[in-house]
């Protein structure tokens, strides 16, 4: 295990890239399974997540080759084992993922209960459904989904929440069925819609794209290809939350601004502003962080939701902006119900907080936070602790940083290279 020594109260200058969307990677990797033909993917960001799932795909006689940095060719052609690595399986949410392409390709899987973050319950009971509906039959045992079907057929779905993953499975099993499939309630954050486009590269046929209604025409087969993972949003957003909690002036580059509306009015409401230049956002240093009151001098929620409502993977980095803007806000995370439970760590650091119940956090903010010994318990929530130990004064250590590089690639050095003093060290 590892620790990171940070110094804290360092103003940071300078340029940064967002890595590839690790929440579009992963689907995307799952997809390589649904061609025997080699596919280059590029832009793939180099980090603890991805890294098991490609070390999934190779146990189950996926070929997989770095061929440069952030570039891999993933050829899984011959016999594939329906079988993942329950150990490895059990190390990240994303395995779910390899449900629909397996069954789609070998016609069963047996996958180990997924592994992530402890943010709360996570249901998976959209994804049996929705293969379900496809044709599959599923058992359920304590560890494992076993599924098996003679032939996916095309079907009109409803889904009972708009889930990523549960979308992104289900139309992984549905570009190769029989038939058309209708998939309303449909999730459409950007790592959906990379995963569309990605498969429609090697021949699937999706329509409403972006939307909450998808549609797709199976096809017999699908061929290889080459694709660009898009910039990391969820990154981008972390990069001018570090900007604004520091009082630096950083350039995030190529940030994709349009997946940035709803994450825009959010840092607005606690005096956050952000300049877009082209396919870059530029953070402009000394802001004065003050919360801007609804009309009636009412209290602002900062809340998250579905897409294109503000994304539950930032609402952790409103929670330490909040802590530095002069006024009150409510954080209201409504999609789980553990991830506001970090918040005693910055309490210990001399938050300002009241968490209300398991969803709704009161923040009174302005007070300089002090640097503190804690540990990352979630990739988001560690992030949210490396934001806060940067701008707080004096040092802090930060325990479990496996947690955030489980989503961010080499973020002591990429940090370090803007200024800050963030020491890695193998944790006592």
């Amino acid at each position: 295990m590892e620790r990171f020594i940070v110094e804290g109260g360092r103003r940071l200058e300078g340029s940064i890239r967002p890595g590839g969307n690790k929440n579009a990677a992963l689907p995307i990797l799952a997809g390589c399974l649904l061609t025997d033909e080699p596919v280059i993917l590029r832009n793939l960001p180099d980090i603890q997540d991805v890294r098991v799932m490609l070390q999934i795909l190779e146990g189950i006689g996926a070929s997989v080759e770095r061929l440069e940095a952030n570039v891999v060719r993933i050829h899984a052609k011959g016999d594939i084992n329906p079988n993942p690595d329950v150990e490895l399986s059990k190390k990240i949410r994303a395995s779910i993922l390899l449900a629909g392409p397996l069954l789609a390709r070998c016609g069963q899987v047996a996958v180990a209960k997924p592994g992530g973050d402890a943010i709360g319950r996570r249901r998976v009971d959209t994804h049996l459904l929705a293969l379900e509906a496809l044709g599959a039959q599923i058992e359920v045992s304590a560890h494992e989904y076993r599924m098996a079907v003679r032939e996916l057929v095309g079907k009109k779905m409803f889904l009972d929440e708009a889930s990523v993953t549960a979308t992104e499975n289900a139309i992984m099993a549905a570009v190769l069925a029989d038939g058309d499939t209708s998939i309303y309630n449909a999730a459409a954050e950007p790592h959906v819609q990379d995963l569309c486009h990605f498969l429609n590269g090697l021949g699937a046929k999706i329509d409403g794209i972006a939307t909450n209604s998808l549609r797709i025409q199976g096809v017999e087969a699908l061929h290889g290809g080459e694709f660009r993972i898009a910039s990391d949003h969820i990154e981008a957003g972390s990069y001018i939350g570090l900007a604004a909690v520091t009082r630096s002036e950083l350039v995030v580059e190529d940030a994709v601004p349009e997946h940035m509306y709803s994450v825009r009015h959010m840092l607005e409401k606690l005096g956050v502003d952000i300049k877009v230049e082209g396919p870059n956002i530029r953070v402009p240093r000394d802001q004065e962080l003050r919360v801007r009151y609804d009309i009636g001098a009412a209290v602002p929620k900062i809340d998250d939701g579905p897409w294109p409502l503000f994304p539950a993977d930032l609402l952790s980095i409103m929670v330490v902006i909040a802590t530095q803007a002069e006024g009150t806000s409510m954080i209201f995370e409504k999609m789980f119900e553990s991830r506001l439970f970090f918040t005693d760590k910055l309490i210990s650091m001399g938050a300002r907080i009241i968490l209300c119940d398991p969803h709704r956090a009161i923040i009174v903010g302005g007070n300089r936070l002090h640097g503190a010994d804690i540990s990352s318990p979630d990739i988001r929530a560690g992030m949210a602790l490396l934001l806060a130990a940067l701008c707080a004064k004096g040092e802090s250590t930060i325990h479990n940083i496996h947690q955030i590089d489980r989503g961010y690639e080499r973020i002591d050095e990429r940090l370090n290279a803007l200024g800050a003093r963030i020491r890695r060290e193998r944790d006592v």
